[in-house]
């Protein structure tokens, strides 16, 4: 990456003997759109509060534009910030609070009620300005915060859980509202969210975070075909975990030993014969066929159905493998009369090796 707008150097934040945040350093491109993804208490609020200025670091540089801003207050980074809770001024028209953050930057009368009319209209609220906060709806006011975030046109957009308090139909509305502000503004944003979907959605890259600490940054596609960890592979979307003990390795994939299956995959890294490890598979990346199927075979299991789920233009279902494991697989639908398995159904489950990653068993170390 050339130029990053941002960038954190070895940022670390921590309270007493908790480490909220640690060793953190990433690049924000001119124009990403980058999300922030992990559980409650990994630090994403943490590291956006830091870059807004809220929050001082303990270690470790900011930098916008590469300059540095660690120590300026958050009036004078000229950043743009959304939060959940919208945080409107109650007592003012949606026009007024859209034009706070201009009229605290001294701009003309004039130009404030030209770059207000223009932010409702991006935010598709023209006629709105005379409103109060108490008179939108949940969607509508966070428009408004959008708009005062951004009526400013700051390099850097920062959102902290902007959609958390939206039900789901008007947050997947506001999702694709955002993605077309960010689309035709070129807007750099940094996006916070505990949704893996809305992640997936919306971001040019996610950085997933677990206790404090960085675990993989990359394209939403990177992170779900090849993720680098255990934890990132059964955060992000769906996967089944293997453990076992590698058994060897060579050309870029190693064999693992589970529970009398030999299971073949390609290895995030080179793990030496003996290491207990993981081979994570996506759902949707294995064949079920009815039936056993010769023991011995590299990547096949047999089992039996033990649940089924109709979802329509698919079908999961959860096997009982011969070991006592539960697997699942999604199976897509070719016609609408297609049985698929019964409950009890003896299967076998097969997978190719490129389909599948060979993880550290992070779990047991």
């Amino acid at each position: 990456m050339t130029s990053p707008i941002l960038e954190l150097r070895d940022v670390s934040k921590g309270y007493g003997s908790h480490i909220a945040v640690a060793d953190l350093s990433l690049q924000l491109a001119k124009g990403e759109f980058l999300s922030l993804l992990g559980p409650s208490g990994s630090g994403k609020t943490t590291t956006l509060m830091m870059i807004a200025g809220l929050l001082h670091p303990d270690a470790g540089e900011i930098l916008v534009e590469q300059r540095p801003i660690t120590s300026l207050p958050p009036y004078k980074r000229n950043i743009g910030v959304v939060f959940q809770n919208y945080a409107l001024f109650p007592h003012m028209t949606v026009a007024k609070n859209i034009a706070f953050p201009l009229t605290m930057r001294g701009i003309s009368r004039d130009e404030v009620a030209t770059r207000v009319h223009r932010a409702l209209e991006l935010v598709g609220l023209p006629g709105h300005g005379g409103r109060y906060p108490r008179q939108l709806s949940g969607g509508q006011q966070q428009r408004v915060a959008l708009a005062r975030a951004m009526v400013f046109e700051p390099p850097i957009l920062l959102m902290d859980e902007p959609l958390g308090a939206l039900d789901k139909k008007l947050r997947e509305q506001m999702q694709l509202e955002i993605k077309r502000l960010h689309r035709e503004l070129g807007m750099s944003i940094i996006y916070v969210t505990h949704d893996q979907e809305e992640a997936l959605v919306m971001s040019d890259r996610i950085a997933v975070f677990d206790f404090g600490r960085l675990q993989q940054i990359g394209s939403p596609t990177q992170l779900y075909d090849r993720p680098a960890t255990r934890f990132v592979a059964e955060f992000i979307g769906e996967s089944n975990i293997f453990s076992g003990t590698v058994s060897a390795t060579a050309d870029g994939f190693s064999v693992l030993e589970s529970a009398g299956a030999r299971l073949r995959a390609l290895a995030s890294a080179p793990l030496p014969a003996g290491s207990r490890s993981v081979v994570s598979i996506r759902p949707e990346r294995i064949a079920l066929q009815a039936g056993d199927t010769p023991a011995g075979m590299e990547n096949t299991i047999c089992g039996s159905v033990s649940e089924v789920v109709y979802l329509g233009r698919s079908r999961k279902y959860v096997v009982r493998t011969d070991s006592g494991h539960e697997v699942t697989c999604l199976q897509q639908a070719t016609s609408g009369s297609e049985p698929g398995f019964e409950l009890g159904a003896s299967v076998s489950l097969s997978w190719r090796p490129e389909d599948a990653s060979l993880l550290p068993d992070t779990a047991t170390n």
